[in-house]
């Protein structure tokens, strides 16, 4: 009975391993590039990081703004980035006159316009679009939902064939013998660091499936907080007109204020609301943690720039804050350089297993046939 169990669960290992293969590969390729997102970006384009020369005062954002309005012909600004590091670059969020997203760094000291790209068209936007949905749009998130539902399973059974029936055997299971024939050196690789790399790739995979499947997102909040109801990111704008008036510091003044309340060391992003309801959403991340974005929100009435609702870190539900640790904890950013090594490391390996996977299939099939 229980051979029998193990030769089953081995069937669908096989079978659900051959039908995801190609996906699991793709997937699991650009998340070991997008680990070090940042690094690479940084390193290939500076000029969206780094000023040229840092200066005595910062001049004021909608002074920037209003000259990159004009400049790009942009029809809408989406989003507006600062950051604490004096270093840094001013970024800008907007839609142009023809309705596409445009990503644009500037110098804070000078207004001078360092670079532009097509939101669309950076190469980590494409990387993230492959890796969550095959730059097939919807069908593609549904593919790699379900390849991710099917590779956890695969990691499940993949531990269930690797115990050994006997506890004698269970040194020969945890190496590989290096000096023995390909067919068993590429078992022995896919079995033993397949086990190694279990929990980690467990982790990144249940993680994942957060951006998948609303179930999953649910069930993180009602593990956490007993509940699926959570409260909305939006908050409906007080003012219905938009009254008449100066304006000329409005998006400083809503920097300002935000500092004014969360006084920590951090980076702070505007998020102007998509629709004609709701207000201004700012977020503003605490560098002073050791844990990555843990961050406080602030609203503001898109008309008149007045506080509209604070909701600071400490008062998010269980919930709330497990949501937001899920991200650093699937890129491997949650403790810095060491964990995005061990992400980096473990994402190239799951990468060789729909290939050494493979071959032990094709092994299996010669033998057969003799």
């Amino acid at each position: 009975m229980k051979k029998t169990l193990k030769k089953n669960i081995g069937l669908l290992h096989l079978w659900l391993g051959l039908a995801s293969g190609l996906i699991v590969f793709i997937v699991a390729l650009s998340g070991s590039i997008l680990v070090f997102e940042d690094e690479l970006d940084e390193f290939f384009n500076p000029e969206f990081y780094k000023v040229e020369a840092i200066g005595d005062k910062k001049l004021p954002v909608d002074a920037i703004v209003s000259q990159v309005q004009k400049e790009f012909h942009l029809k809408k600004i989406d989003r507006i980035y600062t950051f604490y590091d004096p270093e840094r670059t001013l970024k800008i969020l907007a839609t142009d006159s023809d309705k596409k997203k445009q990503i644009i760094s500037l110098d804070p000291y000078s207004g001078k316009v360092l670079a532009s790209v097509p939101a669309k068209s950076r190469f980590f936007s494409v990387v993230l679009d492959l890796h969550r949905h095959l730059v097939l749009g919807d069908f593609g998130q549904a593919v790699t939902g379900i390849s991710c539902l099917i590779f956890v399973f695969m990691l499940l059974s993949g531990i269930v064939l690797w115990w050994p029936n006997k506890i004698k055997n269970l040194k020969q299971r945890l190496t590989v013998k290096w000096d023995a024939s390909f067919k068993r050196v590429n078992w022995d690789f896919h079995s033993t660091f397949g086990f190694y790399t279990f929990l980690v790739l467990l982790i990144i995979s249940l993680t994942g499936l957060t951006w998948s499947y609303k179930w999953f997102e649910n069930g993180v909040y009602f593990l956490a907080d007993g509940t699926t109801k959570k409260p909305s990111a939006k908050v409906e704008n007080p003012t219905k007109i938009d009254p008449e008036g100066d304006k000329s510091f409005f998006y400083q003044n809503i920097f300002a204020k935000t500092d004014s309340i969360y006084r920590y060391k951090g980076d702070t992003q505007i998020r102007m609301p998509a629709d004609t309801i709701n207000s201004i959403m700012v977020i503003k991340i605490n560098l002073e943690k050791e844990i990555p974005n843990i961050a406080s929100l602030a609203y503001f009435d898109k008309y008149t720039g007045k506080v509209v609702e604070t909701r600071p870190y400490e008062s998010f539900s269980n919930g709330d804050k497990l949501r937001r640790l899920i991200y650093p904890i699937h890129t491997g950013s949650i403790y810095g350089y060491p964990t995005k090594i061990i992400a980096f490391i473990v994402c190239l390996f799951a990468v060789t297993l729909p290939i050494t996977g493979l071959l032990i299939w094709f092994g299996r099939k010669k033998k057969k046939k003799s």
